[in-house]
This record gives structure tokens, sequence and C-alpha cells, in this order.
């Protein structure tokens, strides 16, 4: 698996991270597996991926706190902003500008212009879709095997919470923690969701060394995902596995004289 492409643990180490941020893999049977956290298929969650750090934190990013910690957080996943301004109208200052900027992106994110080449894959347009079918075929089996208890908590419960503790990083992580490193964006360092999110809550290293396949970049930052890099590449299983230079840490260090 080319570590030169980019979901916990299987949303750290996951199809998204792995074509979409964190540089690591191929395509593989873990990328299905991530369809059963029912956050979306590897193509539009990579368009989306990418146009955040394109845009980050501007009016054109998919899901920037700047309009709102709720927009950020889950509203940015609706089509429809007259749900959103009906159901948490304080949070947008704007709306009519909300309106024609996330118009913009609703079409840009139709053509998935910033894909093209997942598009040229058999197997994530494959997996496009089919997308819907595999958390649906999961909850007949889980019915199957346990009645409507197992239903509810390993399809409804589960998805539900991986979804919200998932968003935290496009909510939290862009508002309260620290800012080691000198992003042109609101990027935070936060403890508490690096211990939560399995090594996303170190997200201002993220964002400023998208390529690195470890978010953890200090001893004591918890960063479980890497391990699983470091033994697939162990193992053969991952390639190319990218990690930021001194130079590069020095240059974009909050501390760094020139910055």
């Amino acid at each position: 698996m080319d570590a030169s492409e980019k979901p916990k643990e299987m949303v750290t180490v996951n199809p998204s991270m792995s074509v979409g941020s964190r540089k690591w893999t191929k395509p593989d049977k873990a990328h299905a597996l991530a369809l059963l956290f029912l956050h979306g298929d590897p193509i539009n969650w990579v368009s989306t991926h990418r146009y955040h750090h394109q845009f980050v934190d501007t009016e054109k990013d998919p899901h920037s706190p700047i309009q709102g910690f709720w927009v950020s957080h889950i509203i940015w996943i609706f089509d429809s902003n007259a749900l959103a301004n009906k159901v948490c109208s304080k949070y947008l200052s704007n709306f009519e500008e909300r309106d024609r900027s996330m118009s913009v992106m609703n079409r840009k994110h139709e053509r998935l212009s910033n894909v093209a080449d997942l598009k040229k894959q058999t197997f994530y347009m494959f997996i496009q879709k089919t997308y819907i079918l595999h958390p649906i075929a999961l909850s007949v089996v889980l019915y199957a095997i346990g009645g409507i208890s197992f239903l509810i908590w390993g399809t409804c419960v589960r998805i539900v919470m991986l979804l919200h503790v998932t968003l935290l990083v496009n909510s939290i992580c862009h508002i309260w923690g620290k800012r080691p490193w000198n992003t042109k964006d609101l990027s935070r360092n936060n403890w508490v969701m690096g211990l939560l999110l399995f090594g996303e809550g170190w997200h201002n290293n993220h964002h400023a060394f998208e390529y690195s396949a470890r978010v953890g970049l200090e001893w004591w930052q918890y960063d479980p995902g890497w391990y699983v890099i470091m033994f697939l590449q162990t193992i053969g299983v991952a390639t190319h596995v990218k990690l930021p230079s001194q130079s590069h840490k020095q240059m974009l260090a909050k501390d760094n004289p020139k910055n």
C-alpha cells in the first residue's frame, strides 16, 4: 500500500486518511470496512476534506467555525440551508451570504473536480455506487443475530456516537486548544480531543503537516493510529510513510523568530 495517497482506529487509520490526509495506503479492505460508520463514501469524504484544506476557515470552507460552532459541527452536512436556518438560526450571522457561498461550494462538490484521481479507480467508484448498501447489510445481520436491541445499539447508537465524536474535529479542534505551529487557519491541538479521538485532536499538527502519517508529533501526544501504521509498514502493507522533517517543523514553529 502506497503511503503517498491519503477513517478512528478505522477513522484515524482510514480511507479518508489514506487518500485525503494521512499519507500511507492504497484502496484496501479497510476502506470498505469504514463505510459501516456511515461517514460517507471515500470519494465524497475526500473531496470535502480536500476543499477544507484548500479553503480552510474561509467562507468556502465546508465546515469552519467562523460561521458558528453548530455549522462546523453538523449543520454543514445538510444540503438544505433552510433547515439549518430553522434549526439553529442564531449561529448564522448572515444566512443569505452563507447561502450563496454554500451554493457555490455545493456545485463544486457535485462535480467532485478535486478527486479526479479517485474517480479513475474502479474500487472507489464501486464503493461510491454501493455505499449505502454496506451499513444496511450490517444492520440486517445484526437484527438476525440479536434482534432489535442489536440493531439499535449496533447500528443507530454506534453511528450517532461515532459521527459526533468524529465531527468534534471540525468544531472543537478549530476553536479551543493550543497552536504550536504557525498555520494560516484556526486549527488547534486539544489534548482532551486527542485522547477521545485517538490522536485526531492534535489538529494543528495535522494542518501544519497534512502529509504526515503521524499526528501526535510529541512523545506524549497520544496517537495509536501511528502505531498501527508503523505495524503495517513493518509487515510491508504500508509504504512511503511520510513524516515532517526537522527543518519543516522549525520553519512553522510559533517560537521561530521569523514567524
